[in-house]
């Protein structure tokens, strides 16, 4: 019986269910005696035999034309033909032709986490490596806390990273570099005069050191706002209403300073602090702007006083020059006469008598 073998094809024969030979591409002839089975493989595949691996490996000739490799129970390899990456191999003994192709591979411990700078990125984004894989993203503002099994590793700098995504457990703290504010509304305090009142304050920060901030401190959001709370408190206790009105620029430079002595520790970086707003209960307001009222209505009183003093002293030296030049009197005088002019139609004067006299007379109301 003849049978033929296509060039990317090789047969395994098998007689009376034990192997016999294996068949290269080509015409061959085969006896007519004996139960016969003839297996078929595809070079560019992997080699399955109906009756296992083992078998054909004892056949050293046919063990040369196969690339064996074997992958411990803790490992996966990755199978390159001619250089291009191909599957990802499981646990296990496995095999293939080695006629058309060369094959290589990567045998990678999967229990370790960290990958190979070896591998290339463009095989780790490769489908067949999906499953495998755990990648974590950074954007240009975020730093990432590596933890393995809990444990924690290092510090990731923005970008993507892939990890195997094996027995070991793979976690990943992302913590925002960008400068944060923290917004206090509302908070009641009580002034050294026994005033409440509310006040609306910001702290600005970002946070310097990221492992400290997570190491540190459990929800430092919440820990730094009861922070800037006692300090607030501590500050304005200290002061009186009308003190602290004054001084409301300072309170953010107070507060600013005490954060400071424990920002090391934190892990945090203390950028701006500021009064927002100073809310007063309503009884006060009024008082305070009766207060104010008052004070304007004084300062406006000593500025009439001041420019009718100046008046008075105004007047006073022109007299006393009038009484000096008897040539600034008459022209006082026709100063006098400009003005009743402009106001009437006619005015007639006597050159006999003195001309205030006349004006005088003329401006006199008639009884």
């Amino acid at each position: 019986m003849a049978v033929t073998i296509e060039q990317d094809q090789i047969g395994i024969l098998y007689r009376e269910g034990k192997y016999e030979r294996f068949l290269l591409p080509g015409k061959h002839a085969l006896p007519i005696f004996g139960a016969k089975v003839l297996e078929l493989h595809k070079l560019a595949l992997e080699c399955k035999p109906a009756k296992g691996l083992a078998l054909l490996l004892k056949d050293a000739k046919l063990a040369e034309l196969l690339d064996v490799i074997d992958v411990a129970d803790h490992q996966i390899a990755l199978h390159f033909v001619d250089g291009h990456f191909q599957k990802v191999l499981k646990p296990g003994k496995t095999a293939f032709w080695n006629i058309l192709q060369k094959n290589t591979f990567e045998l990678i411990d999967f229990s370790v986490a960290d990958i190979s700078p070896n591998i290339h990125a463009s095989i780790l984004a490769h489908a067949e490596l999906t499953p495998y894989l755990l990648a974590i993203n950074l954007a240009s503002f975020q730093k990432g806390l590596l933890f393995f099994n809990g444990k924690f590793q290092r510090v990731l700098e923005p970008g993507k990273y892939y990890f195997w995504n094996g027995p070991t457990r793979v976690t990943a703290e992302t913590i925002d570099m960008r400068q944060q504010q923290l917004d206090m509304a509302g908070q009641e305090i009580m002034t050294h005069d026994k005033v409440t009142l509310r006040l609306n304050f910001v702290c600005l920060y970002r946070i310097a050191d990221p492992l400290a901030v997570f190491q540190n401190i459990k929800e430092y959001e919440k820990q730094l706002y009861i922070q800037l709370q006692l300090i607030l408190r501590e500050y304005v206790g200290m002061l009186k209403l009308d003190e602290l009105l004054e001084k409301k620029e300072e309170i953010g430079q107070f507060i600013l300073e005490k954060l400071k002595k424990n920002a090391g520790s934190w892990g945090l970086e203390f950028l701006g602090a500021g009064v927002k707003d100073v809310i007063l209960p309503g009884e006060i307001k009024d008082i305070l702007n009766k207060v104010i009222e008052a004070e304007k209505r004084a300062q406006a009183n000593v500025i009439t006083r001041r420019e009718e003093t100046a008046s008075t002293r105004s007047l006073l030296n022109t007299v006393k020059l009038m009484e000096d030049n008897p040539l600034l009197v008459k022209l006082k005088e026709w100063e006098q006469i400009e003005t009743i002019a402009a106001k009437i139609s006619s005015i007639s004067v006597s050159s006999s008598a003195d001309l205030l006299q006349q004006l005088g007379k003329l401006l006199t109301p008639a009884k």
